[in-house]
């Protein structure tokens, strides 16, 4: 089976909630086979169902004055942000038709990403047993928080390449308090092409979850 890809590019986070909304009614019916959404989202923060408001350090009012909106969702997980520089995912994707449960799903969804470090930026990267995500030692590189809806996945993750990491000061990012978030232009010093990240993403996706490669839609 080949995977459906769509390319948003720089898009609104409402806008992109909208259609993955749209795409997650389809995949249900059978209308679509499984999708990934990749989006560059501007600035924005997003609530999962367990937020604790507080991890928002700063007030409404900051945020609206320096353009970041703010969302609650309903993906797991608490607080986290979104912005450019940054490849966001949105897999619309039938585990029943895959024949895989949410946990196996959610550790290839990190080791997507540990390979991808790995092979093409040489940079060593795990899990840890107790936040989920992508780690560099005890800097998150790769946020995951999902929703299952009738057995279709949706929201996902979001890989730090270019990403302002200032911005994660405004949060308490995903109620993690004590460990950092990095990027890879922080890591290896230098702007990371960012098409050339975002299509290694697909690549890499396609790979670890066995697609006959990808159809654009």
């Amino acid at each position: 089976m080949k995977l459906n890809v769509l390319h948003l590019e720089k898009c609104d986070y409402k806008e992109a909630l909208d259609i993955q909304y749209d795409m997650l009614a389809k995949r249900q019916k059978g209308e679509i086979s499984d999708t990934l959404i990749l989006v560059e989202h501007p600035p924005v923060i997003t609530m999962g169902r367990h937020a604790i408001p507080s991890n928002v350090i700063v007030s409404e009012k900051y945020l609206e004055d320096n353009g970041i909106g703010i969302y609650p969702i309903e993906r797991g997980g608490d607080v986290t942000y979104h912005g450019y520089g940054q490849v966001v995912g949105y897999p619309i994707i039938g585990l029943r038709d895959k024949g895989i449960g949410i946990r196996e799903f959610v550790e290839k969804l990190e080791n997507t990403f540990i390979e991808l470090l790995k092979e093409k930026y040489n940079i060593n990267s795990e899990i840890s047993q107790e936040f989920p995500g992508v780690w560099i030692e005890n800097d998150k590189i790769v946020a995951i928080g999902l929703a299952v809806k009738r057995g279709v996945t949706m929201h996902g993750f979001a890989f730090n390449v270019n990403t302002n990491l200032d911005h994660f000061k405004l949060i308490v990012p995903c109620g993690i308090s004590g460990r950092g978030v990095t990027s890879l232009q922080k890591i290896t010093g230098n702007m990371i092409e960012f098409d050339y990240a975002n299509k290694m993403v697909l690549e890499y996706f396609c790979k670890v979850y066995n697609y006959d490669g990808y159809h654009e839609l």
